[in-house]
């Protein structure tokens, strides 16, 4: 099946979850997850419609840069970033999804001083707080806005969450829910330069569960691409 079928096949379960759920579809931003894909999928991708491609390595990024490969959609990094690559990604990317950390926060927010912009970026939050995870635990999130806020290099606009794998479909439901609770309280506290705009959640296997959950960007790889090989 080709990306533009795989796409509008994904867009028909991403409305009929929205509408499940009593929601706008055209509320739910559907992320390419383009990791070990060629820039000409990624440009068969952005040909489609996607409203923006993810990419989870700085290395692999910064190529397909030079190759074109995100040219007409805004680009996403969901990857872990490393503290070293900091300099690489901001600046190149619309929205940093996957920053875990007090001294990554920092990190992105001198290098944005530095380049005379205000990066966005999602909080990352370790919602099973399982161990081997990156991220914030639930009960940090509003400590580390209020430290946050007084970075005026970065721009919090909501939150992103990998619950642990689920052994059926469903079981993430939960982890979902949870996110979207802490989502919600941060929003109705009205942060002045905090925006929570975004509530990133939900790939290949579980998207419509995140949807029907309170997900608005989806982060799809497989069931767009293929399986990675």
């Amino acid at each position: 099946m080709r990306i533009c079928d795989n796409i509008k096949r994904i867009r028909d379960m991403i409305a009929q979850a929205a509408l499940r759920a009593g929601r706008n579809p055209d509320e739910i931003k559907l992320i390419a997850a383009s990791k070990a894909k060629t820039p000409e999928l990624i440009r068969e991708a952005v040909a489609a419609g996607v409203d923006a491609v993810g990419e989870n390595r700085v290395q692999e990024m910064v190529s397909k840069i030079s190759q074109g490969a995100y040219e007409g959609t805004p680009l996403h990094f969901i990857g872990h970033l490393q503290k070293n690559k900091v300099k690489h990604v901001v600046g190149q990317c619309d929205l940093i999804q996957s920053v875990d950390s007090l001294e990554l926060i920092k990190l992105i927010d001198k290098r944005a001083k530095m380049y005379g912009i205000c990066q966005d970026i999602l909080l990352q939050v370790n919602i099973g707080k399982e161990p081997q995870k990156k991220g914030f635990l639930p009960e940090q999130i509003e400590e580390i806005i209020d430290l946050a806020k007084t970075y005026t290099g970065i721009n919090i606009k909501g939150l992103m969450a990998i619950p642990p794998i689920a052994l059926k479909k469903g079981d993430n439901r939960i982890y979902f829910e949870k996110m979207n609770k802490l989502y919600v309280d941060i929003k109705q506290k009205r942060y002045d330069n905090i925006h929570m705009n975004y509530l990133s959640l939900g790939m290949s296997g579980d998207f419509t569960d995140a949807i029907i959950s309170g997900s608005n960007m989806v982060r799809i790889g497989t069931a767009i691409f293929g399986s990675r090989v």
